[in-house]
C-alpha cells in the first residue's frame, strides 16, 4: 500500500472550490485514492474523488491528511495529488 501524507493548505481547508478541484484530480488518477485524517482508524478513510467525502472529511487548513492506495502505479498519483493539497487553492 502507497500512503502519501499531506497538509491542507487552502485557507478555507477542503471545503467548495479547493474540494472540486481536489475530487476532480483525484477522478482523473489511474488509481483508486483514499483520503483520512492523520491518526484516523483506517476504516474512516474515504473516496479522494468524491466531493461529498471530502467535504464530510472536515480537513482545515493546516490539518494533516493521509492519502492511500493498493493500485500499482499509486506513487506517482499520491505525488501529484500532495502537491494539489499542498498548494493554496484560495490564492489562484
Amino acid at each position: 500500500m502507497a500512503e502519501r501524507k499531506a497538509t491542507v493548505a487552502s485557507r478555507v481547508g477542503l471545503h467548495a472550490r479547493p474540494a472540486s478541484i481536489f475530487a476532480e484530480a483525484a477522478a482523473a488518477q489511474p488509481v483508486d485514492v483514499t483520503i483520512a485524517m492523520d491518526g484516523a482508524p483506517a476504516e474512516e478513510a474515504m473516496d479522494a474523488s468524491s466531493m461529498l467525502s471530502l467535504m464530510s472529511l472536515g480537513a482545515s487548513h493546516g490539518d494533516v491528511v493521509v492519502l492511500r492506495s493498493d493500485d500499482t502505479g499509486a506513487e506517482e498519483a499520491l505525488d501529484a495529488l500532495v502537491q494539489i493539497l499542498e498548494t493554496d487553492l484560495d490564492a489562484q
